[in-house]
């Protein structure tokens, strides 16, 4: 798309497509068949082969479950017939074992979250890199401090770094707090594990270990403190970045001239050949700008009825996606 390039930078685009979503969605069945398998729910040859196209899916009938997934209100119940077809009746019975089509979309939001948040917290390092380098080279800077849009008192250049920088470094460790506490979602149909044969417990743990995802002692299904989670961190990520480019902005005011951005070719405007906009500051504004009413929607849907949300939980899909 013609706007990519401007709101949606870096890798982290591509990593929450609709092939991404796909690719996530089987990697918790195939780690589901393999955790079934492990608790001796199904056998091993069978989760073997489940495991096997769910890794290379060039088997299955994507079409029709693009097609059908409307039909359904989510992508899951296509997906697991087309998985069913492509395994063959040996192997149809490690597809899906004992869940429900939330276990599989939740857990498969929680892997995209968590490459995503990687990705984000990559860039976060780079420019808190670029900062700590800002601080070093102009410690000594005398640059005028502002109050209120007003000039106050004097102070330095690399202090100004500094404090971008501390404020980069804090949503870090937001960010691999709120990382490391993602937790996996089975709970089967109301979230009683009803029809794991007893082995739910043991096959939602086993089910959290292959994906490297925390365990809840109970199904968050209309609980959604994890999505709630992530949406705050990443409102507090956005925030940060604001603030930055924001400050650049005001700095590389022509009448201010204190900062600009140097990259070769990257600045220019269509009708005035002598100017040099701070197009990175203003891209990432433009893309903080947008982040409030994303996480907003992500904290208004956690109203949530009884054991299962009546599109607020389907709400949470493509703004978690954009806001990510």
């Amino acid at each position: 798309m013609i706007l990519d390039a401007t709101f949606a930078r870096g890798p982290v685009s591509a990593g929450t497509s609709g092939d991404a979503w796909l690719v996530a969605l089987l990697e918790v069945e195939g780690a589901l068949a393999r955790a079934a398998a492990r608790v001796g729910l199904v056998a091993g040859t069978a989760a073997d082969e489940v495991s096997r196209v769910c890794a290379d899916p060039a088997a299955l009938d994507l079409a029709t479950v693009y097609a059908r997934a409307g039909d359904a209100g989510n992508p899951v119940p296509p997906l697991v017939r087309a998985l069913q077809d492509a395994v063959g009746p040996h192997a149809a019975r490690a597809v899906h074992v004992g869940a429900t089509s939330q276990d599989v979309v939740d857990t498969a939001a929680v892997l995209l979250a968590r490459r995503g948040l990687h990705l984000i917290d990559a860039d976060l390092a780079a420019a808190a890199e670029a900062c700590a380098r800002l601080a070093g080279a102009h410690r000594d800077d005398v640059l005028m401090g502002r109050t209120l849009l007003q000039q106050a008192l004097p102070i330095t250049a690399g202090l100004k770094a500094a404090t971008w920088l501390a404020g980069l470094d804090g949503v870090r460790a937001r960010i691999a707090a709120v990382t490391a506490a993602l937790p996996v979602q089975y709970g089967g149909a109301v979230g009683t594990l009803a029809a794991s044969s007893g082995s739910g417990v043991d096959l939602r743990r086993e089910l959290a270990a292959e994906l490297g995802l925390a365990v809840t002692e109970v199904p968050w299904f209309t609980v959604r403190l994890p999505i709630a989670d992530v949406a705050g961190v990443l409102g507090a990520a956005a925030g940060v970045v604001a603030k930055i480019a924001l400050d650049v902005v005001l700095l590389a005011q022509t009448e201010v001239a204190e900062a600009t951005e140097v990259a070769e070719g990257r600045g220019g405007s269509s009708a005035m050949p002598h100017k040099a906009n701070p197009v990175a500051a203003v891209s990432a504004r433009a893309c903080a700008r947008r982040a409030p009413g994303l996480v907003a929607t992500l904290f208004a849907a956690m109203e949530q009825e009884h054991e299962r949300g009546a599109g607020t939980w389907h709400a949470e899909w493509p703004t978690l996606t954009d806001l990510l």
